[in-house]
Formats: structure tokens, sequence, C-alpha cells
């Protein structure tokens, strides 16, 4: 039986909203993405510590792993190698563009599905790659697969979530990410004891699960309501509303629909829309969000996880041991972020991450500071045990934090006729800063070394204080309530809100009991 549950309107209904099977079917099926985009961030970094790997592909590197006369922190000093990482990330940035045009015209649905198929595309060219080239193009495609499910799958989740566990299925796209990775790690650290050199192939192979189920998943999801209404769709949206509901008492919330689409489409240019005064809070916190979530250095340690612990001294296996161990604990800190995200509170897992974020990176500098220099990477067990212990601590503090909050968040906060523009600005500055990241922290480490770590912990420091005076708390607030009762309450962000009453006004022409409501109404926090 599904659970019952009332979903409160901005006018005081009370509108009938069942957690029912198809809405938990539909939310797992199409949070599928997340887990294709988590096997791509794990599956890199295990097979570019693969000795055969690199000899094949990247001869320069394989060399370098083997001369003792380097420096430990320069062994993987190579922008071929780099690039063989962010080449996703950078399709995926351009892919993005394309997808927020799909997201509104062809739906959520459809734009999964192609996500789908882009991934297949790529997991088949990496499998047979022969040359370099058709590494690259491989991931290339993967990257516009990361595009088109980074921008569906997180509206998807939110817009047909009912409002009081929006944060808890929300997060079921980043929980797949830390599965999709775990995953990842346990195939490579499997794959790596192959005889015959060929391990990294099944590793690269393997992510067609994922992709397959994706795009099963894509074909056997309903839309949402919200998208089949904005395509004037209203006769299948009301059928669609009434079967997620579980009830045939969906009139007043389908005419709110219909209310918010109408209102939406009077936008005629929603990226141009997104730089008005109003609309700059969300911008704002949507993009530093974004900036702040890969400054932690997160994707840092798992894009390269095993080679970094290789770095440390820890031998081949030993180091994706230790990868599978911090994935493992990736996951589970995810669970735990989506039990208390909805309790809790959106600040108060930001601010405590914070302080364990930063300690634990300051402990890790400190110790590879005094144990590991260019020549001597001899960390005895003891002190190998303890930077283990404090990755899996900033790495757990992430995962139930800037990991899910990064995107819960945006998509949460951005009005209607600036969602799917918002979703894209969002994906886009992540996907920018990722592949920054990627492309450039072999390099970083190389250079900074051990200060490595010092610099991502300055920067939990600065994320921490911008979450402490400049975000809002958006727990348990539907999603159309937000103008007044977060940004017209916030102590800087209400001096953006000072032109909403007139043009509040000029779209409902229903008075002042209506500002704001057609602007920040989604569909997507009654769903």
């Amino acid at each position: 039986m599904p659970a019952g549950g009332f979903a409160v309107a901005p006018a005081g209904v009370e509108f009938e909203a069942k957690i029912t099977p198809i809405v938990i079917i539909s939310c797992i099926m199409a949070a599928t993405g997340g887990l294709m985009f988590g096997y791509d961030v794990g599956i890199s970094g295990g097979v570019t510590s693969m000795p055969a790997f690199l000899k094949k592909f990247f001869p320069v590197v394989y060399r370098q792993t083997l001369r003792d006369e380097d420096s430990n922190y320069c062994k993987y000093d190579n922008q071929g190698l780099q690039l063989f990482t962010s080449s996703l990330y950078l399709a995926g940035l351009t892919a993005t563009f394309f997808a927020s045009y799909t997201t509104r015209t062809l739906g959520r649905r459809l734009t999964m599905l192609i996500a789908g198929v882009f991934f297949i595309c790529g997991t088949v060219f990496n499998a047979a790659a022969s040359n370099l080239a058709m590494l690259i193009i491989g991931r290339i495609l993967l990257g516009c697969g990361v595009g088109f499910a980074n921008q569906a799958v997180p509206l998807f989740l939110s817009e047909i979530a009912p409002t009081r566990i929006r944060g808890g299925l929300n997060i079921l796209f980043q929980l797949n990410v830390t599965i999709g990775i775990l995953f990842a790690n346990l195939i490579n650290y499997g794959t790596s004891k192959i005889e015959g050199g060929w391990g990294w192939r099944l590793s690269l192979g393997l992510g067609g699960i994922p992709a397959a189920m994706l795009t099963i998943g894509a074909l056997l999801v309903v839309d949402t309501p919200n998208s089949l209404i904005e395509r004037g769709r209203l006769d299948e949206g009301k059928a669609v509303l009434r079967k997620i509901r579980g009830t045939d008492n969906i009139e007043p919330e389908f005419n709110e629909l219909v209310e918010a689409s109408r209102v939406a489409k009077l936008v005629k240019h929603p990226f141009r829309n997104l730089l008005k005064r109003r609309n700059r809070p969300q911008l704002i916190i949507a993009i530093a969000l974004q900036i702040f979530q890969q400054c932690t250095g997160i994707n840092a340690i798992m894009f390269y996880a095993p080679v970094l612990f290789n770095t440390l001294g820890f031998g081949s296996g030993a180091s994706l041991y230790s990868a599978v161990i911090t994935g493992a604990v990736n996951v589970v800190s995810t669970v735990v972020s989506i039990y208390s995200v909805d309790k809790l509170g959106r600040r108060i897992l930001l601010l405590e991450a914070g302080v364990q974020m930063f300690l634990s990176q300051v402990v890790i500098a400190i110790v590879l500071g005094i144990k590991v220099t260019d020549t001597s990477n001899d960390l005895h067990k003891g002190y190998g045990i303890l930077v283990v212990i404090m990755i899996c601590t900033f790495v757990s503090a992430f995962a139930w934090s800037w990991g899910p909050l990064g995107w819960l968040i945006p998509s949460e906060t951005f009005p209607l006729e600036t969602r799917s523009a918002g979703q894209s600005v969002t994906v886009c500055v992540n996907l920018l800063f990722t592949f920054v990241i990627a492309q450039a922290f072999l390099s970083m480490l190389c250079h900074f070394k051990f200060g490595i770590f010092l610099f991502f912990s300055g920067w939990v420091l600065v994320m921490s204080f911008f979450v402490l005076f400049l975000l809002p708390e958006t727990k348990n607030i539907p999603i159309e309530e937000m103008t007044e009762r977060v940004w017209k309450q916030h102590w800087l962000w209400k001096r953006f809100m000072d032109d909403y009453e007139v043009e509040g006004d000029g779209f409902n022409g229903d008075g002042p009991k209506k500002i704001g409501h057609s602007n920040g109404f989604n569909p997507g926090s009654q769903l």
C-alpha cells in the first residue's frame, strides 16, 4: 500500500500526495543515470593505475612509474593521461547546452534515453580501443551522456517527488553516483589481477551494464506531469498525475500545474531571465555551490584514488583495495544524507561537514609532509592506515553534504520559468570545474606535493563561511513558496526581491495574495 500524505499548496489548499510505487520505481530507474556517472568517475582512476593500460596508451607515464629517480609526486604528471579523464567532462559541458533544449521540447524522459544511448556508444568505443584516439572518442561520447543525464535526472526527480521526501528522493541520484564509484573500484580491483593485461578492457566494457539500465529505465518510466503540460499534452499530463498520486482528487493540483505552465511560457528568454535582479540569488548560489563542490578536492581523490595511493607508497593491489574502502564509505555516508537531509536541514549538514573535511585534510597534509618526500614514500603501516582513515573521514563528510546538496539545492530553488536554464547553468559550471580539476590535479600534486591538501582545505574554509552567512535553509519548504519564505526573509537576498511585486502582478493579475507564486512555483514540489 502506498503511504498517504498531503502536500500544502501556496493558497493553503491541501493536495493529496500519496507516495505510490510508481513514483518510487520511476525515481530509482531515473537515478541510474547517476550510476553511470559514478562508474565513469571511478573506472578511469583504476585503469590509469594498471601497468598494461599505461604501457599501451601512455608509455611515457609507464616508464616514469618504473624509474626510482623521479619524484614520487610526479610519476603520473602527464597532460595526455589527465586528458583521458577530463575529456569526458569537457564533452559533458558542451552537451549540456543541447540537453537544455531537449529537456524542454522533448521532455525529461526522452533526454534520459538520449543519455543512455550516448553511454552505450562510449562504452563500446572504450572497451574496443586500439589507440589513444579511440579511447578519447569513447570518453567524449560518455561525456555527452553525462551532460544529458545530469540535466534531465535531477529535474525529473525533483518534479516527481512529494515535497516532504523531495530531498531524500533527489539524493537517489547522488547515491547512485557513489554506488557507481564503488562498483568501479571493485571491478578494477578484480580485473587488475587478470593475466594477459586485458583486464582494463573488461573494466571499461562493464560500463555497458549501467548504460543499458538507464536506457531501459528511460523507456519504462513515465514523463513528469510538469513536462507533459509544458508541451501542451494536458490530457496525458492529467492521466500521469492521477497515476503517480494514486488518487482521483487531482483537479486542484492539475489546475495549478496548468497555470504554472502558462506563466512560464510568458518568459520567452529563460537564460536572459536568469540575469534579472530577482533571480540573481538563486543563480549566485547555484554557481557558487558547483565551484565549491569541486574545490573540496573530492573528485581529485575519486578520479585518482588508486594513483594517489600508489604515489603514497601503497602497492598496486593495496592502492585499489584502499580505493574500494573509500568507495564503500562514500555509499554508506550518502545513505545517511538521504535520512537526515529533510530532518536536520541543508545548512547543518554543510557546516558540520566543513569542519570534518578541513580537519581531515590538514592531518593528511601533515602526515604526508613528514613521511612522503620526493624519493622516499615509506609511510609505514600505522601512518598508511591513518591516511586511509583520514581520507575516509573526508569522503564521508562530503558524501552527506556537498555531494548530494550541491545538486539538490539548485534544483529546488530556481522558479519554474528559469528552471531548465538554471539547471543547465548548474551542470555547465559543475562540469567546467570538474574538467579543470581533472586536467590539473596530477600536475598540482607534482608541484604542490603534500600542500595540495592544504590548498583544498583552504577552499573548505571559504565555502563554510559562505554557507554560514549566505545560504538560506530550504528544508521542507515547497518550491513555489521559496520567494516569500526564503529569499524575502534573508538579510542579504531580500534586497534583490524589490522588483518581484510589480512583475508578480503583471503575470497573475490576482493582487498581492499571489505575489511571487507565479515566478516561484515549481510543480515538482507537489509531485
